[in-house]
């Protein structure tokens, strides 16, 4: 046994490179590799007999094995039955690979399991000092959460709260808090060419310029304000001038079917916000394998760097994403506000030109993800025998995404049928 454990760990570590911070434990390796002796190839699918749907859809899988795709390039699939609870096919199921986009499903589903669906962003304004014949001898702050809504037609509201407040001059200035986050303006393993986010606390309409452009709409609306903009943190004993508040749904929906990936780091933020500020992708990666570990898995297999995908550093397998669709499908507070976020085959967001004329059409609700070399899909779907199917297909390895799309387009259309 120990020498099987010494020769797996050595092929785990290596497989992708891993940092020894991503490296399986002790316990975790001993847990891995009892689990791999003792389910042989040859007993794999032993629990998978019994409908006549299932016995066709792993024909018809493993016919797609030999498709000319696979001669150059690597297939991790793993297809699960949330009916009878039971995995209807699997293959390099535990092979690391790169999520792309599909990382947003695990940044979604540990924010929902860890937050709630009832989470809000928020982003305020408050005040100090005392205002006198319209004169705030005092500061203004700005405080965000890095809400990804928010816009200059918010802001415009902020500033017209201060003047509701009866403000025509602020002897003091505007304040940016920004301590919720404290990272890098790019995520770790962004490409330099890619469309990045910039991270910030306070955004107006994705830009990092809050205060600056709240002391412009103030002076438009004849508020003088002397002490210009600096950055500090908001202290004890404010008065509240105004609040955003913005719905995790809200979030969710663009950050799922339209795939963006600010909405998708903010997502991952609010999640490290509560290891402690200020906000790190550390942190966040914490909160993502802390459930990881909850759910059974060994959290040394997989690399978290971002909550969007865009990272190159990121590692997950189907089988995580697999275990994570079904807690999800399994925890209603998690999948009524997840499953409405997802882009539907052929009808909108990511999926809306794809799977039309087929019976996946309006059926499949899944996450698309595309890097260079990697095109994946993860969801849920509904079979023809009735069943509630959650499946995870990464093609990596191949010069065009369209070849991806087209496999993953015909596993759901096999899947539907």
């Amino acid at each position: 046994m120990k020498t099987f454990k010494f020769i797996m760990s050595l092929a785990l570590a290596s497989a992708m490179a891993l940092p020894v911070s991503a490296q399986l434990t002790e316990e975790e390796l001993d847990r891995y590799a009892a689990d791999t002796i003792y389910t042989p190839a040859s007993q794999e699918y032993s629990s998978l007999s019994g409908s006549a749907w299932a016995e066709q859809i792993r024909a018809h899988l493993g016919d797609m094995l030999q498709s000319e795709l696979l001669r150059y390039s690597q297939l991790g699939l793993m297809v699960y039955d949330l009916t009878d609870q039971t995995v209807v096919f699997r293959h390099n199921e535990r092979q690391r690979m790169r999520p792309a986009s599909t990382m947003k499903l695990v940044s979604a589903i540990t924010a929902l399991d860890v937050l709630g669906g009832n989470y809000r962003f928020r982003t305020s304004l408050f005040r100090t000092g005392d205002i006198s014949e319209g004169v705030l001898r005092g500061n203004l702050y700005c405080m965000g959460s890095m809400d990804p809504t928010f816009s200059v037609e918010d802001l415009d509201a902020f500033a017209e709260a201060v003047r509701r407040e009866g403000i025509t001059r602020i002897e003091g200035g505007v304040v940016a808090d920004k301590g919720m986050y404290g990272g890098d303006k790019w995520g770790e393993g962004w490409c330099w060419d890619d469309d990045n986010p910039t991270l910030s606390a306070l955004l107006v309409d994705r830009k990092d310029n809050f205060a600056e452009r709240l002391v412009q709409l103030l002076r438009q609306k004849g508020v003088t304000v002397i002490g210009g903009v600096d950055a500090g943190r908001t202290p004890q004993g404010v008065t509240v001038v105004a609040e955003h508040l913005t719905s995790i749904d809200t979030v969710l929906k663009r950050m799922m079917k339209n795939s963006d990936n600010l909405y998708a780091e903010a997502v991952f933020y609010q999640v490290a916000a509560g290891e402690g500020k200020p906000a790190t992708a550390k942190k966040g990666a914490t909160a993502v394998k802390r459930l990881i570990s909850r759910l059974g898995l060994p959290t040394g297999m997989y690399v978290v760097a971002d909550g969007s995908g865009l990272s190159l550093y990121n590692y997950v397998t189907p089988e995580l994403m697999i275990r994570l669709l079904r807690h999800a499908y399994d925890s209603r507070d998690i999948y009524d506000h997840l499953y409405p976020s997802l882009p539907i085959a052929a009808v909108d967001g990511t999926l809306k030109n794809r799977m039309q004329g087929t019976r996946a059409a309006g059926n499949v609700h899944a996450k698309t993800g595309t890097v260079t070399s990697v095109s994946a899909l993860a969801g849920y779907c509904t079979a023809a025998n009735g069943h509630k199917i959650c499946f995870s297909i990464v093609n990596q390895g191949i010069l065009k995404a369209s070849d991806g799309r087209e496999f993953q387009n015909r596993i759901c259309e096999l899947l539907c049928k």
